[in-house]
């Protein structure tokens, strides 16, 4: 009963998009006086009343329930609130931020492809319309910041255009290169490589998003078992949640973050009876507290990292644990030496993937294990002692 009010509330909604279907229960009327036939009747409510919810067949309506309670279905979350002040959301940010953006993008609404022609309103979310729309079918690639076109199928289109990040490690060289590597330079600024990019993660060293040291090589796409080869493989599409019972037929553990896919440890404790997210958050963890220590020891300027405040790194100039304020406004980090922006700039991309142990551990063990090495020299600090594996 609750489910069905629930889909009701919101079936107007799907109705525009065309993705919902009613049919009025056996015995209710839509004149109040006639018996109707059960029949399909796409995109309409009964023409009169008085109806109940629980009358009104809903062929998908667990589908509308699960999506109406997930994350791409919150409309009061920061990923679709970000713009109210300005009411309207810039085409850049609108393809995945707004249905109709994404649509409009991909040309699925009779526009030709690219970005919004305008800007879009606001109050749109991840709807049905995002992922159900048949033009889909038709889009063969999907372009990365890096440069490249992964080839795609039907929904995959959908998840990898707006879970790739904003940036690439190609970003990154080209902004520094020529540069002294360990001398501040007040032209550069933090790269943020955005959020939820478990595509790039995904893709590995094949999809470039992180910053690739010289000499190295890096993993690419993640093959798991053959039947895990795509997001929907893991993850319900319209809850989002991660079906974990699969796992079991070749992983112990009580949950995802529990599994461990080497028999080495990558972060010197030598401990291989916790799951491989362990060893990623804790080289993380290494990696974050050693750009401080660069910052504040080699650079001069100590650094503060906020995780809920664009753009994240703030100046310390004082060192007095408290980020530097002008005018009331916070002060960002203006500091920024090549050697550590490619090291924060990896840290950020690593992290911001809080499904990175699942979607590619080795890629970002990878470019955590380089980004310390890369940091190691100039504080002095040696690998062999920190024990860490790549």
């Amino acid at each position: 009963m609750r489910s069905n009010v629930i889909s009701y509330l919101v079936l107007l909604s799907f109705m525009v998009a065309g993705f919902v279907t009613l049919a009025v229960a056996p015995g209710a009327t839509q004149s109040g006086t006639e018996p109707a036939e059960e029949a399909e009747v796409p995109y309409v409510l009964p023409k009169s009343g008085p109806f109940h919810p629980e009358q009104i067949n809903i062929a998908n309506n667990e589908a509308i329930a699960n999506w109406y309670r997930s994350a791409h279905a919150d409309q009061a979350a920061e990923a679709f609130r970000h713009w109210d002040e300005e009411e309207e959301i810039a085409p850049v940010c609108a393809v995945c931020h707004a249905g109709e953006g994404f649509r409009a993008f991909h040309g699925l609404d009779g526009s030709a492809p690219g970005l919004p022609a305008t800007p879009v309103p606001t109050g749109g979310v991840v709807d049905c319309g995002t992922c159900h729309n048949a033009g889909l079918a038709e889009i063969e690639a999907v372009a990365f910041p890096s440069g490249l076109m992964h080839p795609v199928q039907g929904v995959e289109a959908a998840c990898l255009t707006c879970h790739q990040g904003r940036t690439a490690g190609s970003t990154v060289a080209a902004k520094v290169t020529g540069l002294e590597e360990d001398a501040p330079n007040p032209d550069l600024s933090f790269i943020n490589p955005h959020y939820a990019t478990a595509g790039a993660t995904w893709l590995g060293g094949y999809g470039g998003a992180g910053f690739h040291f010289e000499g190295k090589a890096y993993s690419g796409r993640f093959f798991h078992a053959r039947p895990v080869s795509t997001c929907n493989s893991c993850h319900e599409p319209h809850t989002l949640e991660v079906a974990f019972e699969p796992c079991l037929t070749c992983h112990q553990g009580d949950a995802p973050e529990a599994i461990r896919i080497s028999r080495q440890s990558y972060d010197g404790s030598g401990d291989t009876s916790k799951g491989i997210k362990a060893d990623i958050d804790a080289n993380a963890a290494l990696l974050l507290d050693m750009v401080r220590d660069y910052a504040a020891t080699v650079i001069g300027v100590p650094i503060l990292y906020e995780g809920h405040r664009y753009p994240y790194f703030f100046a310390d100039a004082n060192g007095d644990g408290a980020i530097d304020e002008a005018e009331g406004k916070a002060i960002a980090y203006n500091a920024w030496s090549p050697r550590m922006l490619k090291a924060a700039y990896n840290w950020k991309l690593v992290t911001s993937d809080p499904g990175n142990f699942a979607h590619n551990p080795a890629y970002a063990l990878e470019l955590l294990h380089d980004s310390i090495e890369a940091l190691s020299g100039p504080l002095g600090v040696d690998m062999d002692e920190l024990g860490l594996l790549r």
